[in-house]
Parts: structure tokens; C-alpha cells; sequence
């Protein structure tokens, strides 16, 4: 099951959220304006590849995605979730929260797979860390 929505009313504008769809969402176009071999050497150069480690890597890895399914998917939990999570922190705390989950997340990556060559993209990481923070704020919220 996929969420839609939840019940909770916001009381601000989510501009963090959309910006990071946004952002999301022109690194894909990026991604899908590019030939299939440079496809493959773009997506080693910007993901977090464990075995080739660079640390900036684990901040441009979070706005690529491999495929239309992940992508959507991705962003659809991230606007059901993130929306209340960054009313409730704030804008600057709550970009703090999502980048800092996603660097955690892919840290964890390289260091659970030191030797692995295979890029790791997708937002995933950071969007089960705002997963986890709205059931701890929200514990009771409803979502459709």
C-alpha cells in the first residue's frame, strides 16, 4: 500500500519539500537527456561507489534515481511525510534533518560494502530517516 496523504493539516507552506521534489526532479531529466553510456559513467561518478569513495558523493547520490518507479516513489513518501515533519522542525532544521539522513545512509552503504563497485543512488536513505521521525512525531496520525 502506498500513502496518499495524511489528515494532519499543515500550517505552512512546505517550501523545503517541493524544492527537494524539484531538485529531485531535474536530476532526473538530467539523467534521462544523457546517451546510455554516459549514462553509466555519470551515474559512477555522482553515486556513492564504496569501492572508489568520494565524499561528496554521499549529497549529489541523493538526488539521483534509477528509474521512473523510484523516483516517484521516493518523492510521493516524501511529500506524504515531509510535509507535517518540516511544519513542526522548521525549513533550515528540517534540509539539516533530510541531508544529514541521507549522508548517514549512504555511510552506512560504504561501510556495510567497502568493495562493492556499483553506484548507490536514490533519496531512500534520507526519506526513511523523515519516515522515522514523522511515526515518532506523529505517532497516531492517520494515512489514507
Amino acid at each position: 500500500m502506498l500513502p496518499l496523504r495524511d489528515v494532519i493539516p499543515s500550517r505552512t507552506v512546505p517550501y523545503v519539500t517541493v524544492t527537494i521534489i524539484i531538485l529531485n526532479a531535474l536530476a532526473w531529466f538530467v539523467e534521462l537527456s544523457l546517451p546510455r553510456e554516459d549514462l553509466q559513467v555519470f551515474l559512477q561518478a555522482w553515486g556513492v561507489v564504496p569501492a572508489a569513495f568520494v565524499p561528496i558523493t554521499l549529497l549529489s547520490s541523493m538526488f539521483l534515481h534509477g528509474g521512473w518507479l523510484h523516483l516517484g516513489g521516493n518523492m510521493m513518501f516524501l511529500w506524504v511525510f515531509g510535509r507535517n515533519l518540516e511544519d513542526r522542525l522548521g525549513a533550515g532544521r528540517f534540509v539539516a534533518f533530510y541531508l544529514i539522513g541521507g549522508v548517514i545512509a549512504g555511510a552506512v552503504q560504504v561501510l556495510t560494502n567497502p568493495y562493492l563497485h556499483v553506484p548507490t543512488i536514490g533519496a531512500s536513505g534520507a526519506i526513511a530517516a523523515v519516515m522515522g521521525a514523522y511515526l515518532v512525531k506523529f505517532p497516531r496520525a492517520r494515512i489514507i
